[in-house]
Formats: structure tokens, sequence, C-alpha cells
């Protein structure tokens, strides 16, 4: 390659977490489920609220009814113990998000739980929301977003090789689901397929039995009672660990957050 033009980018070590994921992510048994969502009436209902004084986004009212479906279906969000022929239920909901913050210079993805979120009002879990996205993040001990007792230890984690990384990792957290809980949540939520003007779905890797990945949200022609109408349209991807629970049951928590979202529930 020798004359020829080019440049290098260093990315910062932060991509370290995401090598990990894709790793550990390659053992999971995943059901995945493409899903187009009529999200109009929530989506109008959101941009009332806010003209009225009320300021919580539609991601926000997103991950509440995200949260409060886990709760009524909790074994989607269920962590298995493979070796104990078991499969750990939490009561509340812990959802983990990913936002984007500037770290010497380069935009990079951080992690945040948004924790007991089914216990939660809109509001509070959209001041949560605010708040990581304005946290200052100087160096590898502030890439867990939020309150983070273990910025030592997460700074010298992501110095390791990968090798010594997914020893630890799967030693000292995976086979203990409070330390996997405590570490990432219960349920991955992504939203990174709703930046820009792309129509489609994003699949996702992920660690967490339970993953949703917000794709495209876009004006469509749909039927409705008979009619032809312009909607607004969510590409949804859901995906489901097959290893924690069974396709019927997770077809009928499927269905009971399609129906709550197409109905624009909580407004």
């Amino acid at each position: 390659m020798s004359g020829e033009p080019f440049h290098t980018i260093r990315y910062p070590s932060s991509r370290q977490l995401t090598f990990d994921v894709g790793k550990i992510a390659r053992s999971k048994h995943y059901v995945t489920a493409l899903l187009e969502v009529d999200v109009t009436d929530a989506w109008t209902a959101v941009r009332q609220s806010r003209r009225s004084g009320r300021p919580v986004s539609f991601t926000a009212w997103l991950i509440k009814i995200i949260s409060d479906c886990v709760a009524l279906h909790p074994q989607t969000a269920g962590i298995n113990c493979q070796r104990r022929n078991r499969v750990i239920i939490f009561d509340d909901v812990d959802i983990s998000l990913v936002v984007e913050k500037e770290v010497n210079g380069s935009r990079v993805p951080l992690p945040y739980t948004i924790r007991n979120a089914n216990y939660k009002t809109l509001e509070q879990i959209q001041m949560e929301i605010e708040t990581a996205k304005a946290q200052s993040v100087i160096d590898e001990s502030g890439y867990v977003l939020g309150r983070n007792s273990r910025a030592f230890w997460m700074k010298l984690y992501s110095g390791l090789p990968q090798r010594l990384r997914l020893i630890f990792f799967r030693a000292f957290v995976l086979n203990d689901p409070r330390r996997v809980k405590k570490a990432m949540g219960t349920v991955m939520v992504t939203t990174t397929g709703m930046v820009g003007h792309t129509h489609g779905w994003i699949i996702p890797t992920s660690m967490h039995s339970l993953c949703l990945a917000l794709g495209s949200l876009n004006e469509q022609p749909l039927v409705r009672k008979g009619m032809i109408e312009k909607r607004m349209v969510l590409h949804l991807t859901v995906l489901v660990d097959h290893d924690v629970i069974d396709g019927m049951a997770a077809a009928r928590f499927v269905d009971d957050l399609v129906v709550r979202m197409e109905s624009g529930f909580g407004f």
C-alpha cells in the first residue's frame, strides 16, 4: 500500500465493550420479530403534550410502555442459569439504553440503565434520560453513565486484552444473575434506528434476554376502517432469547406490547 493516500482513526477504548458484547451475543439463541407498529395516536399525544408544557419525549413514552409490559410478562426478561437449569425472574425492570457522548473529540455510544423503570412515571424517565445526556465524560472512568461507584474497575477493565476481559466477565458477572442485572439491567432498548431519514429495521447485537430496537419512524399510507390514511409507523425489532422463554409466551408479550403502543396507552 506504499504511496497510497490514507488516514487512520484511533477509536476510543469504549469500543472494547462493543467487541465484548459481539463475542458474548453469539451464544444467544434469539427469535427475531420485525414489526410495523402504528404509533400515530401516541406520536400526536406526545406533540400535544409538549405544546401544553409537559416536556416528555416519544422515546421516554416508549421506554415506559416497554417496562410496564415487561412487568406484566416478566419471564421475557428472565436471566438464564443454564448450569442450574433455571431462569431467574426479577420483579423490577431495569432498562439499558445507549446514549451518545463526546469523549476526547469523538462521538461514542455509552450505556445508561434506568432502574425500576416499571415503577417510575413518564416524567421521571424523561428526567433521567436528560440527565444522562447532560453528564460529562472525561475518560474511561465515566464509560457507564449515571452514579457509577465502579469507575476504577471500569477503567481497568477497558484496558485489558479481550481474552482476559471475556474470562473476567463470564466468571464474575454472567454466572450470577444479580451481577448481570446490576451491570447491564434486564432489558436492552436501542434507538439507533430512529436517527436519520432511512426507512426500515435494525437488527442489533445484545447480551440481554430481551432486546428491542427502535427503527425508523415514518409517515406511511395504511388502511384504517376501510380508508387509506397517512399514519406514523415505527419499525420495531424484538429479540427474545428462546432459552429463556417459549415462543407462545413471547408472542403474547409482543401482542400486548403492540396493542399498548398502537392505542397510545398512558396519555
